[in-house]
């Protein structure tokens, strides 16, 4: 399981990076370090928190949980995403009243912490850079922005100690907290959009439909239903109309057809051309017909 043990890497990397940076920030009296580690810190945990659920995430399907536990990636993703809007607010707030009360600044003590920040987050990026899941993704995504976030404090301790600009500590680390906010918003979008058994991006029903109509013998698709268990594995069920007795060779050209979707896990009902489905979503604008008829008595 590559992924688990670059998680698992990740996360002794960060804690103790993220422990040493508090001791720095606090030595070098500097809110982009100090908030820098509360990130840092923040993403150990729940780099630690991923590890664990996606370790969970990959257990077989049993009788109490029959899709598997791919969820639990996502609930991973979840906690890290709002560990790390927390964060960022509490940074911006920080650096906000540092803006009112400036304070003096070891630059050369951030000039050396920021180096050690850019080798140990490259190496820790570097190791989680595979991986596909949701979950993989933030841990990866975290590990760029804290790259990213010592690089910027690299610039601006050098900037500092020639400029002797000390403001441009904070509005360094509320620019690096806007950037977290906005990759954890969108995040959060896409963890909504899989508990709200939205249809995965990149498919459309109606398009899917005409496709499988195209296919021999099959007259008619209803009662579609695509949704995806962690944005990686879709599932769907539907209903197909058919006068085909060779039910079995249908079955395998609606799955081929299906897997260009990205759609591994089908369920599908057959029925024959005279057969009324009674299944309220069916035929939905049918129903606004038949609404009247049932007023007599």
């Amino acid at each position: 399981m590559k992924t688990e043990k670059n998680i698992l890497i990740a996360f002794l990397l960060n804690m103790a990076f993220s422990l040493f940076e508090l001791i720095g920030g606090i030595f070098t009296n500097s809110v982009a370090i100090i908030s820098d580690a509360l990130h840092d810190f923040g993403d150990s945990i729940s780099i630690g928190l991923s590890y664990f659920l996606e370790k969970k995430s990959k257990k077989k399907p049993d009788n109490n949980y029959t899709y598997g536990y791919r969820r639990y990636s996502i609930l991973g993703a979840f906690i890290t995403n709002t560990i790390l809007v927390i964060g960022s607010v509490l940074v911006i707030i920080n650096a906000v009243k540092r803006i009112i009360n400036p304070v003096e600044i070891n630059y050369d003590g951030m000039i050396i912490f920021a180096i050690f920040g850019v080798i140990v987050n490259f190496l820790a990026a570097y190791f989680t850079k595979e991986g596909n899941s949701l979950n993989q993704k933030a841990v990866n995504l975290h590990m760029l922005e804290d790259v990213l976030g010592w690089v910027v404090v690299l610039v601006g301790s050098i900037l500092i100690k020639f400029l002797k600009i000390n403001v441009i500590d904070s509005i360094m680390s509320i620019g690096v907290a806007i950037f977290i906010l906005t990759h954890a918003i969108k995040s959060f979008k896409s963890i909504l959009d899989l508990f709200l058994v939205k249809t995965p991006n990149g498919i459309n029903i109606e398009e899917l439909k005409e496709h499988l109509q195209e296919i021999e013998n099959v007259k008619d698709v209803h009662h579609i239903h695509v949704w995806s268990m962690d944005g990686f594995n879709n599932y769907a069920t539907m209903h197909i109309v058919t006068d085909s007795e060779d039910t079995k060779h249908l079955k395998n050209e609606i799955k081929e057809e299906l897997k260009e979707y990205g759609i591994n896990h089908i369920t599908i009902e057959f029925e024959e051309i005279g057969y009324v489905c009674n299944e309220i979503e069916c035929t939905i604008e049918e129903h606004n017909h038949h609404g009247h008829h049932h007023h007599h008595h």
